[in-house]
């Protein structure tokens, strides 16, 4: 796949460190298509599940996207990137964040007046979100996938970044008081590296990973005005990172930039010591775990459904047998991970690869293609769906009410035709962002590189009153 072969490339100027010991990994369950369920009135349903091929473009029917139980609310901009996050202030307003570039800055082009940086949206009418400010401090021009929401204390974090890395300058703006205008608290460089983040849920300590330098630092944020390192290492190669609700347990998708040597899988630390602010903390490994069909695990959120412990999981890129899908993994026993399902799409079978497939427009381009890249829970309490970017497949809905049994019960794909950006190299759906939900509404936000930052709601067999049994948003 194209985005192999750039990071082909990339892995000439870094340097990756020896192999990590893991646990056998358990039997990997079948890996089919998740299976859908009827589209409603006023979709327009795909063929092959997740593909937008290069044959619909000559008959008109490309343009029209494919959809299935959704509408299409609104729409922003001409651009995205990897995270779309989504708070309420103590006043009530309702605002949307999201990072505005792939590749910064290649998207200039695309962005008008409001130029590049991450767009802040008055969403008190999704039907006309209204950007009320661009932040522009460096993180926030490229966060790459660190730009993080903490729910507990009204803070929006990120750490500059770019696909192979950038150095670590850390921005935390606080948007508790008027989240339309948030205000920059301090701009650092504590972050040693940067390429992915998370929050601990108290707000007290946002992670830093970057997975080719191999440095995962913890910053303390007690004074967000004043951040500062309190642990750091160079064991691993972490790409997102999730923690539990007590602050004590860190779940790392942690990726091998070489195939032929490192992990990659899911790694869970102890970061007690590192949460109760012990000098020269200990961090022990409690496990880590691999499947049959890995490519490049991406971020690892934990979650309970019926009060008993998983982690939802997804990879990217990847072609073949290990191509980017999503797993739910039973946490039962912390030390013995076990995958209990998959979430993949029809396109994503290793049959339907080929030379048919590779001619579809925008598979030729760097880090795009049918693959998976990003999910997000609406709750980390009995979640009843999760959403997730496809890249070149759009945003997928997926119902885990039976973690065991997921099905997807909806998609909205608004590929690029061909020709019609202002880079004619530009098509089809470049979907990579981490989705956020809006509960009230019943609609889910999300952004695609190609094409701007998108409402759409649940309808028909789709729609659902509840996301989730329990609302719970820790940050991450």
């Amino acid at each position: 796949m194209p985005a192999l072969r750039l990071l082909a490339v990339c892995t000439a100027v870094v340097a990756v460190g020896g192999a990590a010991l893991a646990s056998a990994a358990p039997p990997a369950p079948s890996t089919p298509a998740t299976p859908g369920i009827a589209c409603g009135p006023g979709s327009l349903p795909e063929k092959t599940q997740g593909r937008a091929p290069r044959a619909d473009v000559e008959t008109g029917r490309y343009a029209k996207g494919y959809t299935c139980n959704v509408t299409e609310v609104s729409r922003t901009g001409r651009t995205g990137g990897y995270r779309v996050e989504r708070y309420v202030d103590s006043s009530g307003n309702e605002c949307a964040y999201y990072d505005t570039t792939l590749l910064w800055p290649t998207s200039v082009a695309d962005q008008g007046t409001e130029g590049p940086g991450t767009y802040v949206l008055d969403m008190k009418d999704p039907a006309r979100p209204v950007v009320t400010a661009v932040l522009r401090s460096p993180a926030f021009q490229s966060p790459h996938e660190s730009m993080r929401l903490n729910q507990e204390r009204g803070l929006l974090a990120a750490v500059m970044a770019y696909p192979t890395t950038q150095p670590g300058q850390v921005d935390v703006y606080d948007v508790s008081q008027d989240c339309r205008t948030p205000q920059l608290l301090s701009s650092t460089p504590m972050g040693v590296l940067g390429h992915e983040g998370g929050f601990a849920p108290d707000g007290l300590t946002y992670y830093v990973g970057s997975l080719y330098f191999r440095t995962l630092t913890a910053i303390d944020l007690t004074e967000p005005r004043a951040p500062k390192p309190v642990w750091t290492t160079t064991d691993y190669e972490p790409h997102g990172v999730s923690v539990s609700a007590d602050g004590n347990t860190l779940y790392m998708a942690e990726a091998a930039f070489d195939d032929g040597s490192g992990f990659s899988g899911l790694t869970v630390l102890d970061v007690t010591q590192v949460q109760q602010r012990v000098p020269n903390p200990e961090v022990p490994v409690v496990s880590r775990t691999t499947w049959d069909t890995v490519s490049t695990p991406q971020n690892a959120t934990p979650f309970t459904s019926g009060g008993k412990p998983y982690v939802f999981e997804i990879d990217e890129f990847g072609s073949g047998a290990q191509i980017g899908a999503a797993r739910i993994i039973s946490m039962k026993d912390p030390q013995k991970p076990k995958v209990v399902s998959d979430l993949r799409l029809e396109v994503n079978r290793e049959e339907l690869q080929g030379d048919d497939l590779e001619a579809d427009p925008g598979n030729d381009q760097a880090f795009q293609g049918y693959q998976g890249h990003y999910c997000s829970l609406p709750s980390r309490v009995d979640p009843k769906v999760v959403a997730c970017t496809f890249i070149m497949s759009g945003l997928r809905v997926f119902d885990i009410s039976d973690v065991t049994k997921p099905r997807e019960i909806a998609y909205h794909n608004r590929p690029l035709v061909p020709g019609t950006g202002t880079n004619p190299e530009k098509a089809g759906s470049f979907a990579m962002s981490a989705p956020a939900y809006d509960e009230r509404t019943g609609d889910i936000w999300y952004s695609d590189g190609n094409s701007g930052f998108y409402v759409v709601r649940l309808t028909g067999p789709a729609k659902r009153t509840r996301f989730a049994g329990s609302t719970v948003l820790p940050g991450n």
